[in-house]
């Protein structure tokens, strides 16, 4: 499997003092389902904006697909975030429009302003936002505003929108942080099916160590800004979780039933 993203000594520093992401290096092949676990506050947000340049990285090498993000200009910026799918915790829709005008707001990185603006689509992109809503269960949903959706539709109209893009790789910022356990299972099955069936590869931002375990092909462990854990859900031991979680790893062991704990 081909590389599609490699990071070299990536470091983020907001002032003097804080340092948010430390020396980060890790690869993620095409197709691959990834998970970086971590408490809140160890980086995992921060270290997926600066993927996609939405924040800058303060040194180190973003590579995507052969190319260096952190040196491209404004304009080379808005085609490599076409390939570059953004699914977020609290769903970022408007909340006036229905779920596939939503969906359709994907397609922006591919229009010139004004047509942005107009809200002019073709005939294939309407027939193609359909088909993505039907495959993620939303048929039923279609011309409802976004703020009559309940909190998992509102997810799942947030992956249409990331897939018509078009992309090579979805960055979840933990996509299932606001959602019960229902609908959460729902939004990882589909991810992995996304994964799995359209050879997209998925990085995904989770704090529930359980649901990393069951869906990844790996695992990158953040704590204070640090990876200090990479490997495969069965690597993970009690011990591994303590490195990554500090304080909080007690009841996350008891929670996985005290798996490999020692």
């Amino acid at each position: 499997m081909t590389v599609l993203l490699n990071l070299k000594n990536v470091s983020k520093q907001y002032g003097k003092d804080t340092k948010a992401l430390s020396d980060i290096n890790f690869s993620v092949k095409q197709g691959e389902f990834v998970s970086i676990i971590g408490p809140s506050g160890a980086g995992k947000s921060t270290l997926l904006r600066c993927i996609n340049r939405m924040i800058d990285a303060s040194s180190g090498e973003i590579m995507f697909n052969g190319v260096n993000v952190c040196n491209l200009g404004k304009k080379d910026l808005k085609k490599l975030r076409t390939k570059i799918g953004m699914v977020f915790q609290h769903y970022n829709l408007v909340k006036r429009l229905t779920a596939i005008e939503n969906v359709l707001h994907g397609r922006l990185g591919y229009k010139s302003t004004i047509a942005g603006v107009m809200g002019l689509y073709n005939q294939q992109e309407k027939e193609k936002a359909l088909e993505l809503l039907e495959v993620l269960g939303l048929s039923e949903q279609i011309y409802k505003r976004a703020d009559q959706l309940s909190g998992g539709q509102k997810q799942r109209v947030g992956i249409a929108r990331a897939l018509i893009q078009d992309p090579k790789m979805l960055l979840c910022d933990e996509p299932i942080a606001s959602l019960d356990p229902n609908s959460s299972k729902i939004i990882m099955d589909h991810l992995k099916n996304v994964s799995t069936s359209f050879g997209i590869t998925c990085l995904v931002n989770l704090h529930q160590v359980d649901v990393a375990l069951k869906y990844s092909d790996r695992i990158i462990g953040v704590n204070k800004g640090r990876v200090v854990f990479e490997g495969t859900p069965e690597e993970i031991t009690g011990e591994i979780i303590h490195e990554i979680y500090g304080s909080e790893a007690g009841e996350l062991i008891f929670e996985l039933g005290g798996r490999n704990a020692g």
